[in-house]
């Protein structure tokens, strides 16, 4: 059993703040059982209807509307009959929070990528580019839809299995990033540091 301290962990902070904080971190780390619980359920009916009764994308969006027209219609017209509320049309609006958070993730992953590129740090360049190979190499024995939905189970359980054994896990983190950084280490004395490399301007962000 791994000696646990007061060291910071993986991610230096509290996994709910890095993963954003707010009702997506509440969802991936199953704090609201409910929201987590339904989407889950929600996206396995999808993976199955796609890869057990090969449905066609356009045919199960087309049906999928087609049943919620006819809900709305019934629910609608029958509201004399029923005691149900009927549903307010902000009730299917996204929240600007959510895309607001979106969208500071993919400029953010821009950002990343460009940085990444332009060969500032040759160590993770080739890392990425190793990782992006071997993410195509494995790409190649799954279809598109079970790769999302392995990534998708993947993003449900990972976080939560993390928090639950945090210091185990940070502990194994720890000592595998020493073994890398002594093996990169190593290929950055022997290999990268003779590649020539020009200079490389900084860009400011707006």
């Amino acid at each position: 059993m791994p000696i646990r301290s007061n060291q910071p962990g993986l991610f230096g902070r509290p996994l709910h703040a890095v993963l954003g904080g707010g009702k997506i971190a509440d969802i991936l780390l199953w704090k609201d059982m409910k929201s987590s619980a339904a989407i889950v359920a929600g996206f396995s009916m999808v993976w199955f209807l796609f890869e057990v009764v090969e449905y066609n994308l356009v045919t199960l969006l087309c049906h999928i509307l087609i049943a919620l027209m006819l809900i709305l219609f019934i629910w609608y017209n029958a509201a004399g009959l029923i005691t149900w509320k009927l549903p307010d049309i902000y009730d299917f609006e996204i929240p600007d929070s959510t895309v607001r958070f979106i969208h500071k993730k993919f400029n953010l992953f821009l950002r990343k990528f460009y940085d990444i590129s332009t060969g500032k740090d040759l160590r993770f360049f080739f890392v990425t580019i190793a990782g992006l190979w071997i993410m195509s190499t494995i790409g190649n024995f799954f279809s598109t839809v079970n790769l999302l939905y392995t990534t998708f189970l993947c993003l449900v359980t990972l976080p939560i299995m993390y928090e639950r054994y945090e210091h185990e896990v940070d502990y194994l983190a720890s000592k595998g990033n020493q073994d890398v950084k002594r093996l990169f280490n190593k290929l950055d004395s022997t290999v990268l540091n003779r590649i020539p490399r020009g200079p490389v301007k900084e860009k400011k962000y707006r």
